[in-house]
């Protein structure tokens, strides 16, 4: 059977569509999220590798210092953590578990302008010792700066 040009280029055209649509039907429809941290913390790369493994898009920005970051976003010292990220105009300070994340994205609460988990947790994403896990609440944070409970963590 002897195929015509024009037929070949068809069929390739129609191939190369196919691969776009099922492309496009993978990607993620999360916005993304950027991740201002220290050049040399690990932690934080192991956190963005669990934020990465639940389907979110990240970038990074490595920084030397990242007051200007928190100072920027209003994230009062007793809050911070070792990186801060910005996703769809919410920051995410510290090992935030990717789910709650979502969750946020999800409800998008009136008056919230983030979400931290103070300090570094052991056994929360990212920084993980073994088995061990503490106990650590999430906090949500608001447009005044009040804070609350937004998902306790076990």
């Amino acid at each position: 059977m002897n195929i015509s040009f024009i037929q070949r280029t068809l069929i390739s055209l129609i191939l190369l569509l196919m691969a776009v649509v099922v492309t496009a039907g993978n990607q993620t429809d999360k916005p993304e999220m950027v991740v201002y941290k220290s050049p040399t913390c690990g932690c934080c790369g192991n956190w963005i590798k669990h934020v990465d493994a639940a389907g979110f898009k990240t970038s990074v920005q490595n920084l030397p210092n990242l007051d200007a970051i928190k100072q920027k976003y209003g994230i009062d010292r007793k809050l911070q953590s070792c990186h801060t990220a910005i996703i769809d105009g919410y920051f995410v300070e510290g090992h935030v578990p990717a789910d709650v994340i979502q969750r946020l994205l999800r409800e998008r609460p009136d008056g919230a302008v983030g979400l931290t988990a103070p300090g570094m947790p052991i056994g929360s994403p990212g920084m993980e010792m073994g088995a061990r896990k503490d106990p650590y609440d999430v906090l949500l944070v608001m447009n005044n700066g009040d804070t609350r409970v937004y998902q306790h963590i076990e």
